[in-house]
Protein backbone atom coordinates (compact mmCIF):
# COMPACT_ATOMS: atom_id res chain seq x y z
CA UNK A 1 0.00 0.00 0.00
CA UNK A 2 2.88 2.49 0.77
CA UNK A 3 3.77 2.26 -2.76
CA UNK A 4 0.63 1.47 -4.33
CA UNK A 5 -1.20 4.92 -3.22
CA UNK A 6 1.22 6.78 -5.52
CA UNK A 7 1.03 4.56 -8.13
CA UNK A 8 -2.22 4.22 -8.87
CA UNK A 9 -2.85 8.06 -7.95
CA UNK A 10 -0.56 9.43 -10.83
CA UNK A 11 -1.48 6.66 -12.95
CA UNK A 12 -5.08 7.78 -13.16
CA UNK A 13 -4.66 11.02 -12.76
CA UNK A 14 -2.31 10.81 -16.05
CA UNK A 15 -4.55 8.70 -18.13
CA UNK A 16 -7.96 10.69 -17.16
CA UNK A 17 -5.94 13.91 -18.13
CA UNK A 18 -4.57 12.90 -21.39
CA UNK A 19 -7.69 11.58 -22.01
CA UNK A 20 -9.03 15.00 -21.86
CA UNK A 21 -5.90 16.48 -23.10
CA UNK A 22 -6.21 14.94 -26.29
CA UNK A 23 -10.17 15.07 -27.09
CA UNK A 24 -10.18 19.03 -26.02
CA UNK A 25 -7.07 19.68 -28.09
CA UNK A 26 -8.54 18.08 -31.03
CA UNK A 27 -12.00 19.49 -30.49
CA UNK A 28 -10.83 22.99 -30.58
CA UNK A 29 -8.13 22.25 -32.91
CA UNK A 30 -5.32 24.01 -30.07
CA UNK A 31 -2.00 23.70 -32.03
CA UNK A 32 1.18 23.69 -30.47
CA UNK A 33 4.31 24.87 -33.06
CA UNK A 34 5.84 22.46 -34.96
CA UNK A 35 9.24 21.17 -34.70
CA UNK A 36 11.68 20.02 -37.03
CA UNK A 37 12.94 17.12 -35.20
CA UNK A 38 9.36 15.43 -35.16
CA UNK A 39 8.48 13.12 -37.88
CA UNK A 40 4.04 13.27 -37.37
CA UNK A 41 2.68 14.06 -40.88
CA UNK A 42 -0.13 15.72 -38.85
CA UNK A 43 0.42 17.76 -36.22
CA UNK A 44 0.11 15.94 -32.35
CA UNK A 45 -0.09 17.77 -29.22
CA UNK A 46 2.93 18.53 -27.62
CA UNK A 47 0.52 19.21 -23.71
CA UNK A 48 1.39 15.48 -22.13
CA UNK A 49 3.82 17.40 -20.14
CA UNK A 50 0.63 18.69 -18.19
CA UNK A 51 -0.59 15.49 -17.58
CA UNK A 52 2.61 13.79 -16.30
CA UNK A 53 3.79 17.02 -14.03
CA UNK A 54 -0.03 16.94 -12.42
CA UNK A 55 -0.30 13.41 -12.29
CA UNK A 56 3.27 13.45 -10.52
CA UNK A 57 2.98 15.98 -7.98
CA UNK A 58 -0.37 14.36 -7.31
CA UNK A 59 0.98 11.00 -6.58
CA UNK A 60 3.07 12.18 -3.82
CA UNK A 61 0.97 14.57 -2.04
CA UNK A 62 -1.88 12.14 -1.58
CA UNK A 63 0.55 9.43 0.20
CA UNK A 64 0.33 9.65 3.45
CA UNK A 65 3.36 8.25 4.43
CA UNK A 66 5.24 10.74 3.12
CA UNK A 67 6.50 13.45 5.50
CA UNK A 68 7.11 16.71 3.11
CA UNK A 69 10.15 17.76 3.29
CA UNK A 70 12.64 20.94 2.05
CA UNK A 71 13.99 18.53 -0.64
CA UNK A 72 10.45 17.31 -1.92
CA UNK A 73 8.98 20.82 -1.86
CA UNK A 74 11.93 21.91 -3.81
CA UNK A 75 11.12 18.96 -6.96
CA UNK A 76 7.35 20.45 -6.60
CA UNK A 77 8.10 23.86 -6.92
CA UNK A 78 10.98 23.37 -9.78
CA UNK A 79 8.15 21.29 -11.24
CA UNK A 80 5.98 23.63 -11.88
CA UNK A 81 8.70 26.19 -13.02
CA UNK A 82 9.71 23.63 -15.19
CA UNK A 83 5.71 23.39 -16.69
CA UNK A 84 5.61 26.58 -17.28
CA UNK A 85 8.36 27.53 -18.96
CA UNK A 86 7.82 24.22 -21.52
CA UNK A 87 4.34 25.21 -22.05
CA UNK A 88 5.81 28.48 -23.39
CA UNK A 89 8.25 26.83 -25.70
CA UNK A 90 5.99 24.61 -26.92
CA UNK A 91 3.82 27.61 -27.66
CA UNK A 92 6.32 30.24 -28.67
CA UNK A 93 9.40 28.78 -28.36
CA UNK A 94 11.87 30.14 -26.26
CA UNK A 95 15.19 30.59 -27.65
CA UNK A 96 18.23 27.98 -25.97
CA UNK A 97 19.78 31.12 -23.50
CA UNK A 98 16.24 31.58 -22.17
CA UNK A 99 16.27 27.82 -21.48
CA UNK A 100 19.44 27.15 -20.12
CA UNK A 101 19.14 30.17 -18.11
CA UNK A 102 15.76 28.75 -16.10
CA UNK A 103 17.27 25.36 -16.11
CA UNK A 104 20.90 26.22 -13.98
CA UNK A 105 18.77 28.48 -12.26
CA UNK A 106 16.25 25.50 -11.28
CA UNK A 107 19.57 23.65 -10.31
CA UNK A 108 20.45 25.98 -8.47
CA UNK A 109 17.03 26.28 -6.44
CA UNK A 110 17.27 22.35 -5.96
CA UNK A 111 20.97 22.71 -4.24
CA UNK A 112 19.87 25.46 -2.04
CA UNK A 113 17.30 23.16 -0.57
CA UNK A 114 19.45 20.37 0.16
CA UNK A 115 19.15 18.30 -2.95
CA UNK A 116 22.85 18.00 -3.25
CA UNK A 117 25.79 15.48 -4.79
CA UNK A 118 27.20 14.82 -1.37
CA UNK A 119 29.80 12.62 -2.26
CA UNK A 120 31.64 10.79 -5.29
CA UNK A 121 32.21 6.79 -4.72
CA UNK A 122 36.20 6.63 -5.68
CA UNK A 123 35.87 2.81 -7.89
CA UNK A 124 38.68 1.75 -6.24
CA UNK A 125 37.95 2.55 -2.85
CA UNK A 126 36.40 5.39 -0.57
CA UNK A 127 34.46 8.28 -1.29
CA UNK A 128 34.77 12.21 -2.08
CA UNK A 129 33.55 13.98 -0.25
CA UNK A 130 31.77 17.17 -1.47
CA UNK A 131 29.40 18.98 0.69
CA UNK A 132 31.48 20.75 3.12
CA UNK A 133 33.62 23.62 3.08
CA UNK A 134 35.89 24.12 -0.26
CA UNK A 135 34.29 21.06 -1.66
CA UNK A 136 30.67 22.97 -1.82
CA UNK A 137 31.08 24.95 -4.92
CA UNK A 138 31.91 21.69 -6.56
CA UNK A 139 29.12 20.49 -5.73
CA UNK A 140 26.64 22.96 -6.80
CA UNK A 141 28.71 22.99 -10.41
CA UNK A 142 28.20 19.26 -10.86
CA UNK A 143 24.60 19.46 -9.98
CA UNK A 144 24.02 22.14 -12.15
CA UNK A 145 25.88 19.87 -14.80
CA UNK A 146 24.54 16.77 -14.31
CA UNK A 147 20.13 18.36 -14.26
CA UNK A 148 21.08 20.23 -17.35
CA UNK A 149 22.64 17.74 -19.05
CA UNK A 150 19.40 15.35 -18.11
CA UNK A 151 16.73 17.74 -18.89
CA UNK A 152 18.55 18.49 -22.55
CA UNK A 153 19.26 14.88 -23.59
CA UNK A 154 15.59 13.62 -22.74
CA UNK A 155 14.21 16.57 -24.43
CA UNK A 156 16.45 15.93 -27.72
CA UNK A 157 15.33 12.06 -27.59
CA UNK A 158 11.68 13.29 -27.66
CA UNK A 159 11.45 13.19 -31.55
CA UNK A 160 10.15 9.75 -31.58
CA UNK A 161 6.89 8.21 -29.70
CA UNK A 162 7.68 6.43 -26.88
CA UNK A 163 11.12 6.69 -26.92
CA UNK A 164 11.78 9.16 -24.21
CA UNK A 165 8.78 8.17 -22.24
CA UNK A 166 9.92 4.40 -22.26
CA UNK A 167 13.23 5.44 -21.28
CA UNK A 168 12.15 7.23 -18.08
CA UNK A 169 9.68 4.38 -17.31
CA UNK A 170 12.23 2.35 -17.14
CA UNK A 171 14.89 4.45 -15.37
CA UNK A 172 12.38 5.38 -12.45
CA UNK A 173 11.81 1.44 -12.17
CA UNK A 174 15.41 0.77 -11.45
CA UNK A 175 16.02 3.99 -9.57
CA UNK A 176 12.85 2.11 -7.27
CA UNK A 177 14.08 -0.89 -6.92
CA UNK A 178 17.21 0.24 -6.25
CA UNK A 179 16.02 2.51 -3.41
CA UNK A 180 14.41 -0.87 -2.00
CA UNK A 181 17.28 -2.47 -1.24
CA UNK A 182 18.64 -3.58 1.98
CA UNK A 183 21.21 -1.18 1.86
CA UNK A 184 19.79 1.24 0.73
CA UNK A 185 16.70 1.67 2.24
CA UNK A 186 15.19 4.30 1.18
CA UNK A 187 10.85 4.61 1.02
CA UNK A 188 10.66 8.13 0.02
CA UNK A 189 13.06 7.80 -2.77
CA UNK A 190 10.65 4.91 -3.67
CA UNK A 191 7.69 7.10 -2.97
CA UNK A 192 8.86 9.29 -5.98
CA UNK A 193 10.04 6.75 -8.29
CA UNK A 194 6.39 4.94 -7.97
CA UNK A 195 4.50 8.36 -8.97
CA UNK A 196 6.63 9.00 -11.72
CA UNK A 197 5.77 5.42 -12.97
CA UNK A 198 2.65 5.63 -12.74
CA UNK A 199 2.65 8.89 -14.48
CA UNK A 200 4.83 7.71 -17.66
CA UNK A 201 3.21 4.27 -17.71
CA UNK A 202 -0.29 6.18 -18.48
CA UNK A 203 1.36 8.25 -20.69
CA UNK A 204 2.83 5.22 -23.00
CA UNK A 205 -0.56 4.20 -23.18
CA UNK A 206 -1.03 7.56 -25.52
CA UNK A 207 2.43 8.69 -26.72
CA UNK A 208 3.75 4.95 -28.33
CA UNK A 209 3.29 5.01 -32.15
CA UNK A 210 1.42 6.49 -33.08
CA UNK A 211 1.17 8.64 -30.77
CA UNK A 212 -1.80 10.58 -30.13
CA UNK A 213 -0.18 13.37 -27.86
CA UNK A 214 3.44 13.96 -26.97
CA UNK A 215 5.23 14.78 -23.77
CA UNK A 216 6.31 18.58 -25.44
CA UNK A 217 9.38 21.04 -23.65
CA UNK A 218 7.61 20.64 -20.58
CA UNK A 219 7.16 16.82 -20.12
CA UNK A 220 10.62 16.16 -21.72
CA UNK A 221 12.71 18.28 -19.58
CA UNK A 222 10.67 17.35 -16.55
CA UNK A 223 11.66 13.86 -16.98
CA UNK A 224 15.12 14.52 -17.35
CA UNK A 225 14.85 16.44 -14.49
CA UNK A 226 13.11 14.51 -11.95
CA UNK A 227 15.11 11.51 -13.23
CA UNK A 228 18.29 13.68 -12.49
CA UNK A 229 16.97 14.63 -8.96
CA UNK A 230 16.24 10.80 -8.33
CA UNK A 231 20.04 9.85 -9.20
CA UNK A 232 21.19 12.31 -6.28
CA UNK A 233 18.30 12.42 -3.65
CA UNK A 234 18.77 10.97 -0.38
CA UNK A 235 22.44 9.49 -1.52
CA UNK A 236 24.43 9.50 -4.84
CA UNK A 237 23.39 7.41 -7.48
CA UNK A 238 24.53 8.86 -10.73
CA UNK A 239 26.96 5.83 -11.55
CA UNK A 240 23.62 4.10 -11.89
CA UNK A 241 21.74 6.69 -13.86
CA UNK A 242 25.15 7.06 -16.16
CA UNK A 243 24.79 3.56 -16.66
CA UNK A 244 20.72 3.48 -17.53
CA UNK A 245 21.24 6.32 -19.70
CA UNK A 246 23.97 5.66 -21.61
CA UNK A 247 22.34 5.40 -25.27
CA UNK A 248 20.73 9.20 -24.92
CA UNK A 249 23.79 10.76 -22.98
CA UNK A 250 26.19 9.16 -25.79
CA UNK A 251 23.58 10.18 -28.35
CA UNK A 252 23.20 13.57 -27.64
CA UNK A 253 26.98 14.46 -26.94
CA UNK A 254 28.00 12.79 -30.56
CA UNK A 255 25.43 14.88 -32.03
CA UNK A 256 27.07 18.31 -30.47
CA UNK A 257 30.30 16.58 -31.59
CA UNK A 258 28.72 16.37 -34.90
CA UNK A 259 27.08 19.39 -35.45
CA UNK A 260 30.30 21.23 -34.45
CA UNK A 261 32.59 19.40 -37.02
CA UNK A 262 30.07 19.99 -39.93
CA UNK A 263 30.03 23.80 -38.70
CA UNK A 264 26.50 23.56 -37.78
CA UNK A 265 24.51 25.52 -35.22
CA UNK A 266 25.08 23.42 -31.84
CA UNK A 267 21.59 24.33 -30.33
CA UNK A 268 19.40 24.46 -33.43
CA UNK A 269 16.71 20.90 -33.81
CA UNK A 270 17.78 18.85 -36.59
CA UNK A 271 17.81 14.83 -37.26
CA UNK A 272 21.03 13.91 -36.61
CA UNK A 273 20.36 12.02 -33.52
CA UNK A 274 20.78 8.04 -33.80
CA UNK A 275 16.90 7.36 -33.70
CA UNK A 276 16.17 9.23 -36.65
CA UNK A 277 19.38 7.98 -38.67
CA UNK A 278 17.92 4.17 -37.92
CA UNK A 279 14.42 5.39 -39.32
CA UNK A 280 15.95 6.82 -42.13
CA UNK A 281 17.62 3.57 -42.95
CA UNK A 282 14.15 1.71 -42.95
CA UNK A 283 13.56 0.66 -39.34
CA UNK A 284 10.36 1.29 -37.80
CA UNK A 285 9.60 3.77 -34.89
CA UNK A 286 8.46 0.50 -33.03
CA UNK A 287 11.78 -1.31 -34.09
CA UNK A 288 13.91 1.66 -33.13
CA UNK A 289 11.94 2.03 -29.42
CA UNK A 290 12.66 -1.36 -28.81
CA UNK A 291 15.94 -1.58 -29.16
CA UNK A 292 16.46 1.39 -26.89
CA UNK A 293 14.51 0.26 -24.35
CA UNK A 294 16.16 -3.65 -24.52
CA UNK A 295 19.72 -1.90 -23.88
CA UNK A 296 18.61 0.54 -21.26
CA UNK A 297 16.84 -3.11 -19.52
CA UNK A 298 20.02 -4.26 -20.16
CA UNK A 299 22.45 -1.62 -18.60
CA UNK A 300 19.30 -1.00 -15.75
CA UNK A 301 19.85 -4.95 -14.70
CA UNK A 302 23.52 -4.60 -14.49
CA UNK A 303 23.50 -1.54 -12.63
CA UNK A 304 21.45 -3.25 -9.70
CA UNK A 305 24.25 -5.90 -9.68
CA UNK A 306 27.54 -4.49 -9.72
CA UNK A 307 29.54 -2.75 -7.69
CA UNK A 308 30.92 0.93 -8.86
CA UNK A 309 33.84 -0.74 -10.25
CA UNK A 310 32.16 -2.52 -12.03
CA UNK A 311 29.91 0.09 -13.28
CA UNK A 312 32.44 1.49 -14.79
CA UNK A 313 33.90 -0.73 -16.88
CA UNK A 314 30.64 -1.74 -18.08
CA UNK A 315 30.04 2.05 -18.94
CA UNK A 316 33.40 2.29 -20.83
CA UNK A 317 32.94 -1.00 -22.80
CA UNK A 318 29.16 0.02 -23.86
CA UNK A 319 30.35 3.44 -24.53
CA UNK A 320 32.64 2.16 -26.88
CA UNK A 321 30.20 -0.51 -28.93
CA UNK A 322 27.58 2.64 -28.99
CA UNK A 323 30.32 4.59 -30.56
CA UNK A 324 31.29 2.22 -33.24
CA UNK A 325 27.54 1.58 -33.63
CA UNK A 326 26.77 5.11 -34.33
CA UNK A 327 29.73 5.72 -36.53
CA UNK A 328 28.79 2.17 -38.43
CA UNK A 329 25.31 3.46 -38.96
CA UNK A 330 26.15 7.09 -39.52
CA UNK A 331 28.76 5.94 -42.66
CA UNK A 332 25.53 3.37 -44.16
CA UNK A 333 23.24 6.26 -44.18
CA UNK A 334 25.56 8.47 -45.96
CA UNK A 335 26.17 5.50 -48.37
CA UNK A 336 22.43 5.75 -48.73
CA UNK A 337 21.98 8.63 -49.63
CA UNK A 338 25.08 8.93 -52.32
CA UNK A 339 23.54 5.93 -54.36
CA UNK A 340 19.67 7.55 -53.97
CA UNK A 341 21.35 10.86 -55.61
CA UNK A 342 22.63 9.05 -58.73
Amino acid sequence: MLYLISFFASFLTAFLALFLLVKITSYFKIKSRKNKRHIHAIQVSRLGGVAIILAFVIGILVNPYLVLENQHLAIILSSGIILIIGLADDFWKLDWKTQLFFQVAIAILIFILGIQIEYITNPWGGMFFLKTGRWLLPSLLLGIIWIVTLMNAMNWLDGLDGLAGGIILIGSFIIFALSLKPEVDQPPLAIIAVSLMGAILAFLFFNFYPAKIMAGTSGSMFMGFILAVLAIFAGAKIATTLLVLILPLLDAFWVLLERFYRGTSLVNPDQRHLHYKLLKLGYSPRQIAFFFYGLTILMGWSALQLSTREKLKILLGVAFILVMTIIIVTNLLEKKSKKNNF
